[in-house]
C-alpha cells in the first residue's frame, strides 16, 4: 500500500523492476496516467485505459502486460506463440491480449511496439497521431 504522502501513480520502493520499466515506456506517450488497482496497474489516456500491468490475475499465477489489439490479432498472437501470449480474463473476449512479463526474457522492444499500438488505437485521434507506430 502507498504511503499517504506518495502520489498514487508514483513508484514504491518495493515495486517489482518489470513494472517500473513498464511506467517509464507508458510515460513517454502524451497525457499518460497511472493507476494502482492493488497488485495491478492501468495505464490510460483521457480515462482510457490502453495498458494494464498484471500480477496474478484472478489467481492465474501470471505476470503480463495486457494491451488491445486490432481485431483478431489476440488470437493469431496465442496461436503463433502460446508460451507468451495468452487471452487474460475479461479483457480477452474485448479484443485484449496478455504478453507475458514472467518468462526468462523479455523482448523491451517489443513491449514498447505492444503498448505504442495500444495506445494509438485507444487515444483520441490527435493525441495517436503523436505517437509514431512502431511498425
Amino acid at each position: 500500500m502507498p504511503d499517504e504522502d506518495e502520489p498514487a501513480d508514483s513508484p514504491s520502493a518495493d515495486e517489482d523492476w518489470r513494472l517500473t520499466r513498464l511506467a517509464a515506456l507508458c510515460a513517454a506517450f502524451p497525457e499518460v496516467e497511472r493507476e494502482r488497482m492493488g497488485a495491478h496497474t492501468r495505464f490510460v489516456v483521457r480515462k482510457k485505459t490502453f495498458a494494464y500491468y498484471l500480477e496474478n490475475h484472478h489467481g492465474d499465477g501470471i505476470v503480463a502486460l495486457c494491451v488491445k489489439v486490432v481485431p483478431g490479432e489476440n488470437g493469431e498472437l496465442i496461436a503463433s506463440d502460446p508460451a507468451r501470449f495468452y487471452r487474460p480474463a475479461y479483457l480477452g473476449a474485448n479484443g485484449w491480449v496478455g504478453l507475458r512479463l514472467d518468462l526468462d526474457e523479455i523482448d523491451w522492444e517489443e513491449v514498447a511496439a505492444f503498448t505504442a499500438n495500444s495506445y494509438r488505437l485507444i487515444a483520441p485521434k490527435r493525441l495517436a497521431a503523436l505517437v509514431e507506430a512502431p511498425y
